[in-house]
């Protein structure tokens, strides 16, 4: 990992270059500041997504005669 990549401080709301924080209180890394700085977007655009996936995991269609 370089110390050119950018990481997110959700506790702070910060921006730093280089590993600055403890793993619990760093999102990253990211290529760009400006990627980082939306770092709360892009995991709100990820979990939908993965929440959407999920939810067609989930759709196994109808019930078994046994649980209707």
């Amino acid at each position: 990992m370089s110390d050119e990549q950018f990481y997110y401080n959700p506790s702070t709301g910060e921006v730093t270059q280089g590993m600055q924080a403890s793993w619990d209180n760093r999102m990253g890394p990211y290529d760009t500041r400006e990627e980082a700085e939306a770092a709360l977007q892009i995991a709100a655009q990820r979990n939908k997504q993965a929440d959407s996936e999920d939810e067609r995991d989930d759709n196994w269609g109808a019930a078994p005669s046994w649980e209707q």
